[in-house]
């Protein structure tokens, strides 16, 4: 019996960014140590009392039970790969803008205070950008002082950098 296979998507195989916090580094291993512990036994644990009831083909108990399990697994795998690639964020003291920095900018008359974190991090609502963003990508490099031209469709957006820390 073939397996079937989805068809990769636009993004299918590519790594996530290495560049990680370290809260967000314990927060992964934290996540790793739950998977590895009760809930990767209590699963195993069921799937060997369901293979006990015998034909697996009518067993949808079982199926789904090895399902989770499978899931487990993978979430575990890909845990641990993450966690081996992990590039730990240490913001420097420097006068230029780098991974780890919170950036204050004045655009437009107001004044934002932005984050420049990897991908795996970003929340936009708490102006936590990713350094592979248009905006963050813009700033990285810059220094206090600087002026940074976004072009957002067809208008330009000026953004001078006030502080970085």
């Amino acid at each position: 019996m073939r397996t079937p296979t989805r068809k990769p998507g636009k993004y299918a195989g590519i790594k996530p960014n290495a560049n990680i916090t370290k809260r967000k580094y314990l927060e992964l291993k934290a996540k790793l140590e739950k998977l590895t512990g009760s809930n990767q036994i209590q699963a195993i644990k069921e799937v060997k009392r369901l293979a006990l009831d015998g034909d697996f083909s009518e067993n949808h108990a079982y199926s789904m039970v090895k399902g989770r399990l499978r899931g487990i697994n993978r979430s575990i795998d890909e845990i641990k790969d993450q966690l081996k690639r992990a590039i730990i964020i240490n913001p420097q003291n420097t006068d230029t803008a780098r991974l780890g920095h919170f950036i204050t900018v004045e655009t437009g008359g107001k004044t934002k205070i932005y984050q420049i974190l990897g991908p795996a991090e970003t929340n936009p609502e708490k102006n936590i950008i990713s350094h592979l963003s248009p905006l963050g990508a813009a700033l990285i490099g810059k220094k206090r002082g600087d002026i940074v031209d976004l072009k957002i469709r067809d208008n330009i957006k000026k953004y001078k950098i006030l502080e970085i820390k």
